[in-house]
């Protein structure tokens, strides 16, 4: 990617993330929501923008599952305003990060993602301190709330682990003031 940024990061557009699940409903606007919440706590919305999509096509236009928002809402994350939407070829123009919740959304990606792709494809979990060796984030939508709960942990961990290698990496720092 052309703007993909570098020490001189001032000038160019923010650094774009996607995070992919099956429907994105559950797991990616999670992603979504906490890792926006991580962004602008740090005073870095302005160079670095999030969004979620699904490899599915079965909740286009919905609101994240009431579940993934009760988990959110009570440790300080607003999901309402996201809507789902499904991945697409063009994503790979706009996004330098697209991140998979598992294996089998990576491999959905990897068939839609054009060869001259040159931004990062990989699993959430890999940014991950204490759950990386999970690999994936499962699934919790045929679950209970305890799964939701799981969901928000494995999530969190990963945010703060993508966070540092986005700021290691494009050369970002937190405003100063801000924890």
């Amino acid at each position: 990617m052309s703007d993909v940024a570098s020490s001189n990061n001032t000038e160019l557009a923010p650094i774009q993330i996607l995070f992919v699940c099956l429907g994105n409903i559950c797991r990616s606007p999670t992603a979504h929501g906490v890792f926006e919440s991580v962004v602008n706590s740090k005073g870095l919305s302005e160079h670095i923008a999030v969004d979620s999509a699904g490899t599915g096509d079965w909740h286009i236009g919905h609101e994240p599952d009431t579940r993934a928002q009760h988990a959110a809402k009570k440790r300080g994350y607003e999901l309402a305003h996201l809507r789902a939407r499904l991945v697409t070829p063009q994503d790979f123009q706009n996004y330098h990060y697209v991140l998979a919740m598992d294996h089998a959304n990576l491999n959905d990606l990897r068939k839609l993602c054009p060869p001259s792709y040159d931004g990062v494809l990989d699993l959430f979990l890999n940014y991950s301190g204490e759950h990386q060796h999970l690999l994936e984030v499962p699934d919790p939508y045929a679950g209970g709330a305890d799964g939701f709960e799981q969901v928000m942990d494995m999530v969190e961990d990963a945010a703060q682990g993508l966070l540092e290698h986005i700021c290691a990496v494009h050369k970002f720092s937190a405003a100063p003031g801000r924890s």
